[in-house]
């Protein structure tokens, strides 16, 4: 689903954030991207959700070179990829249905396909019965799940979270994990930047860690 390959991302004054990154990320997999302030993972996630480009060797995601992707083609690239927030990026006065629905209304979706999927994705979240609330109503985790909501509802096969707990409390942070869980199940990709490293170690997955840029680890520290 993801590949990198001798990846590199220098930015106008010199400043390089990647430098020599080669990782895969397959299909279904759950992968986490760790490291201190400034490592690099956001610009990681940057290039995969092609907000950026590298400078130097290849970003392939779902088979798709990002490097060589014409300007035109970047709507419906990234479409694929449902991004999940640290601070949700809710629409506070809208209602919950209506936060959920913004990828579908942008898509062109019909009315009855948007409200099936949306209902279907605020049933994944565990939201249903609250989508005519605002965010302003919910909990701090209550809004998170609608940021997650709104990331799955186009079913994406990639999801991508960058610190989706970093808000959140030990139990609602385990909460929000175990949904991501969930979606590997079915397939999706999901690829997660988070420094808790508790949780991390609870789930047992894989973790890409970055220093300054550079690859570290493709397993947990302690493997």
């Amino acid at each position: 689903m993801i590949q990198l390959d001798d990846v590199s991302k220098r930015y106008p004054g010199g400043q390089e954030a990647l430098s020599g990154l080669s990782f895969q990320v397959e299909a279904g997999e759950l992968v986490f991207v760790t490291g201190h302030s400034g490592a690099g993972k956001s610009t990681l996630l940057k290039l995969i959700t092609l907000i950026e480009r590298p400078t130097q060797g290849q970003v392939l995601v779902g088979g798709v070179n990002t490097g060589r992707l014409p300007a035109r083609r970047v709507p419906a690239f990234r479409r694929r990829i449902g991004v999940v927030f640290q601070d949700n990026k809710l629409l506070h006065d809208r209602s919950v249905f209506d936060n959920v629905a913004l990828p579908l209304i942008i898509d062109g979706a019909s009315r009855r396909e948007i409200g099936r999927k949306v209902r279907a994705a605020l049933d994944q979240v565990g939201l249903l019965s609250k989508e005519k609330r605002h965010p302003i109503a919910l909990s701090t985790g209550e809004q998170q799940r609608v940021g997650i909501a709104r990331a799955v509802v186009a079913r994406p096969p990639l999801l991508v979270a960058d610190e989706p707990t970093g808000n959140l409390d030990p139990e609602l942070s385990e909460e929000i994990m175990r949904l991501f869980l969930r979606f590997t199940d079915v397939g999706v990709t999901v690829l997660i930047a988070s420094h808790d490293w508790r949780l991390i170690e609870a789930l047992g997955r894989r973790v890409i860690h970055l220093e300054q840029g550079r690859l570290v680890a493709g397993a947990l520290p302690h493997a």
